[in-house]
């Protein structure tokens, strides 16, 4: 594996790797579900390309941006282990030069849901993931259905920007008794690590509830009760996969999503309708 910490060296090492080239775009504190995404992509392209930056766009004031997990050593080991060929590991000055001053606005998508509660955060996510296209050029780009919105934002990019890499959704990965995997776990005390499977329960309710011919109100308050009493819910609805318009009834390709808080720390989970 061989990395590049400058912008000039990430392109030309990119410019000399075989075709078709796989993207995964990380900040970095990998676990199982980022490793699911390279395997994926090694399977799928000749080469692949891997990206740890912590990017300061997507954090507010006040958010976790100085105590997010890090671990360049162990990513460093994890992804040479996986088949990287490639790993652009740039400091903010590389990305984010003195003038820098360009954003990527993705219009009302980045404006519900996450975005409401986090209000420059998808800016500063498909401000990012268009810089870091631009420089690694793939042929593929590999994303977790984990941050559905997330994933929405940056495919809604990609098309309207007409930037030629196709986005490809990788299932989110799980604990055994239905956790998802997240670099902020780690944050969980062992009483919130308990009740934070809760999330994913209360999905599964407003799933089963609606087709079973409940009304999504009734599906909604079912999914509320699964939840456990530590945690603070934020947001419970089912949505359109394209334009997280909420919707009434399970009508593919649509999500159940979630997301609440156990102590300080936020999590979220999603369920994909088909």
């Amino acid at each position: 594996m061989q990395i590049a910490a400058t912008i000039a060296q990430a392109r030309a090492l990119f410019d000399v790797l075989p075709r078709p080239l796989g993207f995964v775009p990380t900040m970095g504190a990998l676990h199982e579900g980022h490793l699911a995404l390279v395997r994926r992509a090694r399977a799928e392209s000749a080469a692949v390309a891997a990206s740890v930056f912590v990017n300061p766009l997507q954090f507010a004031p006040g958010e976790d941006l100085a105590r997010y997990p890090r671990d360049p050593e162990g990513d460093r080991a994890k992804l040479a282990q996986a088949g990287i060929d490639v790993l652009f590991a740039p400091g903010v000055e590389a990305m984010y030069p003195s003038g820098f001053s360009t954003s990527v606005d993705t219009g009302r998508l980045a404006e519900v849901f996450e975005g409401a509660i986090r209000p420059a955060h998808f800016r500063g996510v498909a401000t990012v993931v268009c810089a870091l296209l631009n420089v690694v050029r793939p042929d593929a780009l590999y994303l977790g259905q984990k941050d559905a919105q997330q994933t929405a934002v940056v495919r809604r990019m990609v098309r309207d920007l007409e930037i030629p890499t196709t986005v490809v959704i990788v299932p989110t990965q799980r604990e055994a008794d239905g956790l998802a995997l997240s670099s902020r776990n780690a944050y969980l005390s062992a009483e919130e690590r308990e009740a934070a499977p809760s999330l994913h329960h209360a999905l599964q309710a407003v799933r089963l509830a609606m087709a079973g011919g409940r009304s999504k109100a009734d599906a909604i308050a079912a999914g509320r009760a699964r939840l456990h009493p530590l945690a603070r819910l934020d947001y419970l609805d089912v949505v359109d996969a394209d334009t997280f318009d909420p919707i009434d009834s399970l009508s593919p390709p649509a999500f159940v999503i979630g997301a609440a808080r156990f102590g300080t720390t936020r999590l979220l989970d999603n369920l994909w309708i088909e």
